[in-house]
Order: C-alpha cells, then sequence, then structure tokens
C-alpha cells in the first residue's frame, strides 16, 4: 500500500494512529507540565486558560499533561497483550488444525469454552484476582484474547493442510514442522496481521474500561479511563474533565479500526480471512 493509492481517510486514520504512537513514545518529553502536579488554587479551570491549554481537573492538575501521559498505557498494554496472543493462539491453532485428531478436538473444547464467555468479564476476573498492576492488565487482556487467534489460525490451517503446495512437501519427505512454520505460517500472516489490527481497537477499550472501574493501573499513572471516571461526577460543572479523554479515545479507536479495514482490503480482498474458523 502505497501512500499515492491510499484514500483521504486512510492517509487521515494512519496519521492519528502515529500521532498516537509517537506521543506514548515520547510523552515524558511531550508534557507541558508534571501531570501529577496538584494546584488548588487552579481547580476546574476551563479549556482555552493561558498556560492550560485544556484546562484543569478538581485538583489543578494540567489536563493536557494527563491526556499525553494517558498514551503510554494503552500503548504499551495495546502492543504486549496482542503480542503475547498472537504468538500463543497462532502457536495452539497452528498445532491444533495441523495435528488434528484427538488433539484437536481437546484444545477445540478448551478454546470454544473459553470463547462462551465475554472477554471484558475475563478481564474483569484476572484483575480482580490477580489486583490491579500493568503486568496483570496485561495478562488479563491476553486471558481475554488469545482463543480468537486459535479458532481463526486453526480454520486457515485446515484449509491449508491438504492444498497442493502442502502435498507436494510432504512427498518430497519435508517434516512435519518444517512444513507448517515455513509453509503453513507464512500463509496465514495476513489473516492474523489483520484481526490482530482490529483487536488493538478492542484491547484499548478494554484497558480503558478497567481503569474506569479502578481495576487498571496504579493511581499515580494517568490514564485516559481513570479520568473519564474521575470526570464523570462533574459533567455539569466541568464537562471537559470526561469529555476530553472520552474523544481521544473515539478518535484512537476509530482510527485504529478505519486502519484495519484498510489494511484487510490490501492483504484480503476477498475476505476470507475473516471468515476463517
Amino acid at each position: 500500500m502505497s501512500i499515492r493509492s491510499m484514500s483521504p481517510g486512510t492517509l487521515l486514520a494512519a496519521l492519528v494512529c502515529l500521532i498516537f504512537v509517537l506521543v506514548g513514545v515520547f510523552a515524558p518529553m511531550l508534557m507541558p507540565v508534571d501531570p501529577n502536579q496538584q494546584s488548588l488554587l487552579y481547580r476546574l479551570l476551563p479549556p482555552l486558560t493561558p498556560g492550560h491549554p485544556l484546562g484543569t481537573d478538581v485538583l489543578g492538575r494540567d489536563v493536557l499533561a494527563r491526556v499525553v501521559a494517558g498514551a503510554q498505557v494503552p500503548l504499551i498494554v495495546a502492543s504486549a497483550a496482542v503480542s503475547i496472543s498472537v504468538v500463543i493462539g497462532v502457536a495452539i491453532g497452528l498445532l491444533s488444525g495441523y495435528v488434528g485428531g484427538i488433539l484437536d478436538d481437546v484444545l477445540m473444547r478448551i478454546t470454544d469454552a473459553w470463547l462462551a464467555f465475554p472477554f471484558i468479564l475475563l478481564a474483569i476476573v484476572f484483575v480482580a484476582v490477580l489486583g490491579p498492576g500493568l503486568q496483570n492488565v496485561i495478562l488479563a487482556l491476553v486471558a481475554s484474547q488469545w482463543a480468537i487467534y486459535v479458532r481463526l489460525v486453526r480454520g486457515q490451517v485446515l484449509s491449508l493442510r491438504e492444498r497442493e503446495f502442502v502435498m507436494s512437501a510432504r512427498m518430497l519427505g519435508v517434516s512435519n514442522v518444517r512444513i507448517a512454520i515455513q509453509h503453513i505460517l507464512p500463509a496465514i500472516w495476513p489473516s492474523v496481521i489483520i484481526v490482530a489490527t482490529l483487536e488493538v481497537g478492542v484491547v484499548i477499550v478494554t484497558e480503558a474500561s478497567l481503569s474506569f472501574l479502578g481495576l487498571g493501573v496504579a493511581a499515580s499513572q494517568p490514564t485516559w479511563g481513570a479520568m473519564l471516571s474521575e470526570g464523570r461526577a462533574y459533567l455539569s460543572s466541568a464537562w471537559w474533565l470526561a469529555t476530553i479523554p472520552g474523544i481521544v479515545i473515539v478518535v484512537v479507536v476509530l482510527a485504529i479500526n478505519y486502519l484495519g479495514n484498510a489494511i484487510r482490503d490490501v492483504l484480503d480482498p476477498r475476505g476470507t480471512g475473516s471468515k476463517a474458523g
């Protein structure tokens, strides 16, 4: 996909995603002030106040600094949770689909049972048991996501393991491990990339939901979900406290989903990957 061939909507979505990544990575250098610096003399200042472009919260903390700092957690959580889920899901799905038999039946029944639970409920249960914290949030999101990739990869492998190029490699004496890794795995990566891209938005929303419920990272680390939770009590008097982080979440997630759809159109124009499994 070249830049010239991208539609204006795709370019805008890619730009938003790039800004999100850059802000998350370079947040410490971009924050105008300490996001946790309190000053009750400057509490609840509205947006466009000199020195506070997005206003301040109930403790006098700068909202812009907290929005910038809040980009770090969803970026880290989404990157780690999706990456780990992909590794686990691809490994199990590849094994289940290629080996088949009793192993496939057992793994699929476990996967089906796991998928029967709402993913947000699974995440809440895991964080409630393990306790708040960045690592625990990532583990909770991995626990709620890995089965999606198992189903996807298993379905793709079932459709590929009897194809001509796999049969030819088998007749030439190529080992099953090499066939799975060198022949089947590269063929399923486009579908995995498409789903993983779309799941990034889901993970960001789930992390924000956990933070909103007080089950996210430590309270000292600003997060968009926690800002929403703190601002809901002031919607009538200080609308910007909840509105600004809410808008940021919506814009980022919509941009990621739009970009994911554009990637799907390029890698899988017939939509076969989204229907597998």
